[in-house]
């Protein structure tokens, strides 16, 4: 069995940790921030990573240099606040079978009873999470090995939408709530067993696989963060590629680019995914003729 999903499914949700053995920090010449240019105007766009262990700031000074001469913040989306009890009822209705299903009539039995051992760990049951859709599933597991290895922790997203409600700064978004509830239910459809046993198999190796990934979004390596992320999941799963990524940084080119033209500085901030390799936001710039300058 291949042992690409957690990898391919963290990034694919925009979740992504770290381990404290990377705490250097160490700044390098460039790192996950482009500037793109069109005449002397410019918008600056930030690779993200989603989870991040405290350990893992300061940010490279790029990101800080880039939001304090920026007007506007512009995130991939707006999750509902903790304290949003509606907005939380809605995802997690959207993320739930429905009535009369539930994650048993997706997997085999041996998959729902590993699932249900690993859970165990944690004082829980399958039972207890086989409402939820695998794509949820999945990503629930990925944050609950993160949190049981100590390497959870406020995203870059998190952070920077935090400092811009702080500073007063605008917060804009690429997408709807309702856009990543459907994006993420829909996830690991026709794959439901092999999305969650595979899932199970890597988590012991999620520490190692990721340190990798992090490193190489800490120092803007776009060869590595492709090759590890992005090349594998197309390879492997080319109709959710289209879904995840290619779509949606097609969606993103034309809001882009209407950011030009007026009279502020607008950072968007997105998965690092979502800007190496052919098709991706930084690509489609180019070949849209704007002028693009790693930093």
């Amino acid at each position: 069995m291949k042992r690409v999903t957690v990898r391919k499914w963290i990034m694919a949700l925009g979740f992504a940790v770290t381990t404290t053995a990377y705490a250097e920090n160490v700044e390098h010449d460039q790192t996950s921030v482009w500037k793109v240019s069109k005449g002397d105007d410019a918008v600056y766009v930030g690779g993200t990573i989603h989870i991040l262990p405290i350990s893992d700031f300061p940010l490279p000074s790029k990101f800080t240099q880039t939001y304090e001469k920026s007007d506007t913040l512009v995130f991939e989306v707006k999750m509902p606040d903790p304290a949003d009890i509606e907005g939380q009822r809605k995802m997690m209705a959207g993320l739930a079978y429905a009535e009369g299903k539930t994650l048993k009539d997706d997997v085999s039995e041996e998959t729902y009873e590993a699932l249900n051992a690993y859970l165990s760990n944690f004082g829980a049951t399958a039972d207890q999470l086989a409402q939820f859709k695998p794509g949820m599933v999945a990503s629930m597991l990925v944050a609950m090995e993160a949190q049981r290895s100590q390497l959870a922790g406020q995203g870059v997203d998190a952070y920077f939408m935090q400092l811009a409600a702080r500073d007063g700064k605008n917060s804009e978004y690429l997408e709807s709530l309702d856009f990543q509830i459907n994006m993420l239910a829909n996830m690991g459809a026709g794959e439901e067993d092999r999305l969650i046993s595979e899932t199970l198999e890597t988590l012991p190796e999620l520490k190692d696989m990721l340190k990798s990934t992090i490193k190489a979004w800490r120092e803007g390596d776009t060869k590595k963060i492709d090759e590890l992320v992005v090349a594998t999941f197309k390879r492997e799963s080319p109709a959710s590629f289209d879904d995840v990524f290619t779509k949606r940084n097609q969606n993103w080119l034309p809001q882009i680019e209407a950011m030009f033209g007026d009279d502020g500085q607008e950072f968007v901030l997105v998965g690092a995914g979502h800007l190496v390799g052919d098709g991706s936001v930084i690509d489609l710039l180019e070949a849209k003729g704007y002028k693009v300058e790693q930093m």
